[in-house]
């Protein structure tokens, strides 16, 4: 465990530095979630992230991900200085996004470049390589669409005084039809990338689970249903040894925060 003080469930999405966006934070913060791990693909640019802390009091965030392929060592420790600065202790740097034959050696190089203390970042980790490394030169790791008992088996790898965050899909929905049909849509997109196409193999899942994407595997993948079966899915992840659980709604609309989701389910998982 780290001294991240995360708590056991935050918040994952996507945000920039539109009045929109600002006011999910704000609404997040207000609703009592500890932390926003901000998605990678939507983020403009590191002046979001320092857009976010200013808007806000206490809430935590970190960037998960960023792709070491966009963003430069030396932009990120900038960034990181500065906000440390100006509000300590609430923004920590998630990296990712080595793409070519190298990813390792190439996240190496970026970490032996990068100012940031290593308790303030995190990779995201889904194979046993990149977790052995998140161990040895970061906090911990952040791994995606996992399984509870692929959390078992990264606590392994990570050992015990590591930060295990895991990104879960969750669909307040508590009809099964709908519940899966909006997981298996946002899932289907990642059986087309290599380190999830391979990351599902490593948890059970044959070429046929990926093409068909049959109930049980979106079950693994994704929680649905009430609050409380949400919540007990999600601890699934804690019981296996994940130290927090960023959740992730889909509604299978894109554009609006799904602001009325965190607040539904913020009396039980935060209560």
């Amino acid at each position: 465990m780290t001294d991240h003080q995360f708590g056991p469930f935050g918040i994952t999405t996507g945000l920039d530095s539109s009045a929109e966006s600002i006011a999910a934070a704000q609404a997040a913060e207000q609703l009592g979630y500890p932390a926003i791990w901000l998605s990678g693909g939507p983020l403009p640019g590191l002046q979001t992230i320092t857009d976010l802390v200013g808007a806000t009091t206490a809430i935590k965030f970190v960037s998960g991900i960023l792709a070491v392929s966009k963003y430069s060592a030396a932009d990120v420790s900038t960034t990181y200085a500065a906000l440390e600065a100006s509000a300590p202790g609430r923004f920590t740097a998630g990296l990712g996004g080595a793409h070519g034959p190298k990813p390792i050696a190439t996240l190496n190089s970026y970490l032996d470049e990068l100012d940031v203390p290593v308790e303030r970042r995190v990779l995201a980790a889904l194979g046993p390589r990149m977790l052995a490394l998140a161990g040895e030169r970061t906090a911990g790791a952040y791994p995606f669409l996992i399984g509870a008992a692929y959390s078992a088996e990264a606590r392994k790898v990570l050992g015990p005084d590591k930060l295990l965050t895991v990104s879960h899909l969750v669909v307040l929905e508590t009809d099964a039809d709908r519940a899966r049909a909006i997981a298996r849509d946002t899932i289907s997109f990642f059986t087309r990338i290599p380190g999830y196409i391979a990351s599902f193999k490593r948890q059970g899942f044959d070429e046929a689970d990926q093409a068909e994407l049959p109930d049980h595997m979106v079950d693994v993948l994704a929680a649905w249903g009430s609050p409380a079966d949400i919540k007990a899915k999600l601890t699934e992840h804690l019981d296996a040894g994940a130290d927090h659980v960023a959740v992730n709604v889909i509604t299978g609309e894109t554009g609006p925060q799904p602001i009325e989701q965190w607040r539904t389910l913020a009396p039980t998982l935060l209560g």
